[in-house]
């Protein structure tokens, strides 16, 4: 996979499953093909929306698998394989590489704190252990680390690292890893915050990784199309359209509201698994009512 194809708007997949929670492998393949048709750009499987967390290090490659075949060659696929450790996340990393992986997102590790020499020495050992290219993952609010602009830049120096996805939400660090790409390396910047996308476009990333994708994929494709036709009164008007959407998450795990609002569009996914699972009867009638206007907007 050349760095240039890291682009574009990735969904950041929910991982489907029965009521009993095992995995629902007819569903990820449904909502496979559901990406494929909004014209997403590449797939995601096995991220923080994935609930990667819940999953086993067997599960996580199964929902892989599906994923791969499913795309059958037509976008990237990104493989989640982040772990706490360096040895898991190299083992889950050969893995993915192995079923067919485009590339790897290598999350920080997380519960312990990790030194910024730590995390280099950490991303370093999982790349060299992958032929493929790897994406560094920040996501500082659920890992209790972050990757600091200047271990980004130093990490930018290692071949196979050829990009970064920043889910901090903070803009200024987005910006100073924009500042940290190097001029002789073709290096992807990801925003991982749905509410920044166009922003982040418009300052030079690449793309997003996207968890509103799940549920409004056409309109968040549409946001990049946009933006890259040159239409920036309609990548901004779509930008705003899933600003009510966003505000239920401050109701309970973004992870849940995500796949709750999926699951009200008739498209069964199935929960998170517990303890993550429900949101509180005020979040789930705001959540209701934002899906009845949205709808009633067109937004798909």
């Amino acid at each position: 996979m050349e760095t240039s194809e890291i682009r574009g708007i990735i969904p950041a997949m929910v991982t489907a499953f029965n009521n009993d929670e095992s995995i629902n492998e007819q569903e990820i393949r449904v909502h496979t093909r559901r990406m494929l048709d909004a014209g997403a750009h590449g797939l995601f499987p096995g991220g923080t929306n994935g609930e990667f967390y819940a999953l086993t290090a067997d599960e996580r490659l199964q929902v892989l698998e599906i994923v791969l075949d499913e795309a059958d060659g037509k976008i990237p696929v990104y493989a989640g394989t982040g772990a706490v450790t360096t040895r898991e996340a190299i083992e889950l990393s050969i893995k993915a590489e192995a079923a067919g992986a485009s590339a790897l997102s290598v999350i920080t590790p997380y519960f312990a704190a990790a030194s910024q020499s730590e995390l280099v020495t950490h991303f370093t050992r999982v790349a060299e252990a992958v032929s493929i290219p790897v994406i560094l993952y920040n996501i500082p609010a659920r890992t209790g680390n972050s990757i600091a602009p200047a271990t980004l830049g130093e990490l930018s120096k290692v071949p196979n690292i050829v990009g970064v996805k920043d889910s901090s939400g903070n803009f200024d660090n987005l910006l100073q890893y924009l500042a940290q790409v190097p001029s002789d390396k073709d290096f992807a910047v990801l925003c991982g915050n749905d509410s920044l996308i166009l922003w982040a476009l418009m300052a030079g990333a690449s793309g997003a990784i996207t968890g509103v994708a799940n549920v409004y994929p056409e309109t968040m494709v549409g946001i990049y199309e946009a933006w890259e036709s040159g239409d920036q009164g309609k990548a901004r008007a779509l930008q705003d359209s899933i600003r009510a959407f966003r505000s239920v998450f401050r109701h309970g795990n973004p992870n849940t509201v995500v796949k709750l609002a999926t699951n009200l569009l008739g498209r069964p996914v199935g929960p998170c698994r517990a303890p993550f699972s429900t949101l509180p009867s005020a979040g789930e009638a705001e959540l209701r009512d934002v899906l009845k206007a949205d709808t009633a907007r067109g937004m798909r």
